[in-house]
């Protein structure tokens, strides 16, 4: 929206996380060794590591790729067994 290809949110008191998403670009990137031209965007995760383990961060960042990169996975996806029902 305001055409910033990437930054870092700065958390403040009391949120555990905060993700700044920036804009699409087009970008030559390698794919199977040759140059192509593909959308790539940035995010940043700004966690506070008292309240949110690193690792669970990167895989919370790493679904979401997932899912930006393949939003129709978000359908296809089953709940683990003990979730509960309705999500809550």
């Amino acid at each position: 929206m305001f055409g910033v290809d990437a930054f870092t949110a700065i958390l403040n008191r009391d949120p555990a996380g905060i993700l700044a998403v920036g804009r699409i670009l087009e970008a030559v990137v390698a794919v199977d060794g040759r140059p192509e031209v593909r959308p790539r965007m940035t995010l940043t995760l700004s966690c506070d590591h008292r309240m949110v383990d690193g690792a669970q961060a990167a895989r919370f960042l790493a679904d979401l790729v997932g899912l930006i990169e393949e939003p129709l996975a978000l359908f296809a996806a089953t709940p683990p067994a003990d979730a509960p029902p309705n999500g809550g």
